[in-house]
């Protein structure tokens, strides 16, 4: 018995994410609000397949065809929040992002008051893939807390705790250096749970006051200055990726371009 023939295309949530309009689950949000349209006629489901001879617009804008995937490097001040617009009227990182920047997504979120390395990417499928815990990317922080911790402090985390019933996998935490009224510390963790570093902190009784991400896998803030933006060269992002071969490997480094002001 065979079954059903497929039918031709594919969801149309991904196409709005591979065209960089928005991540998959946000797409399915726009098409269940009712702001997509394909072929004229206004859709309220993502349970439909389209074709490129289909017109699709999101928002009353036609989606364009979907460029070649695009990573970049972020250093997000302190004091931004990461989302495209935010009720309480606060700036966002897109605010910051320079005026000629393409549309883009963030890959995971740092929080109002963290900083560092934010990766930014036009291309829901990667943003979905780097997202995933699966990935088992290492995330690293610089944290400064209050207090005079000893190593031994720190040994909960290393084996993995719960608060308020969420479950933190187990982080790799060194002690670096005691400075002053504060201690710095390197935290790595695989997961990125809501603001997890601070309120695992919190529960060993300690005061997180500044908090910088320093890599992303592979990924490395490294000399970025606060609010530039670098792309990644298309070679390493396909290495990385392990994307097939589809953009140009012999460009030039991208240059590194500073916030607007």
């Amino acid at each position: 018995m065979t079954g059903k023939t497929p039918p031709p295309g594919e969801r149309i949530a991904k196409v709005i994410a591979r065209a960089g309009r928005a991540s998959r689950r946000e797409a399915e949000r726009l098409i269940e609000a009712g702001r997509v349209s394909v072929n004229g006629k206004a859709i309220d489901s993502p349970a439909l397949n389209v074709t490129p001879s289909d017109k699709v617009v999101v928002d009353g804008t036609p989606l364009g065809d979907a460029g070649p995937p695009r990573l970049w490097l972020y250093h997000k001040p302190s004091g931004l929040v990461t989302t495209t617009r935010d009720e309480q009227g606060r700036a966002t990182i897109y605010d910051d992002l320079p005026a000629d920047m393409p549309r883009v997504m963030s890959v995971g979120r740092l929080d109002l008051n963290s900083e560092g390395l934010l990766l930014l990417t036009n291309d829901g499928g990667i943003k979905r893939r780097l997202e995933l815990p699966s990935t088992g990317w290492l995330r690293r922080y610089r944290v400064r807390i209050n207090g005079q911790p000893e190593d031994a402090t720190f040994e909960p985390l290393r084996k993995g705790l719960e608060v308020d019933g969420t479950r933190f996998q187990p982080m790799v935490v060194t002690l670096d250096r005691q400075q002053g009224a504060n201690a710095w510390v390197t935290v790595g963790l695989r997961e990125g749970k809501n603001r997890e570093i601070r309120r695992a902190m919190d529960d060993l009784g300690l005061k997180v006051n500044r908090l910088i991400r320093i890599s992303y896998g592979p990924f490395q803030l490294g000399q970025l200055k606060r609010g530039a933006v670098e792309e990644v060269r298309p070679r390493v992002l396909r290495d990385q990726l392990g994307l097939e071969s589809g953009t140009k490997s012999d460009e030039p480094p991208r240059k590194r371009v500073r916030r607007r002001r």
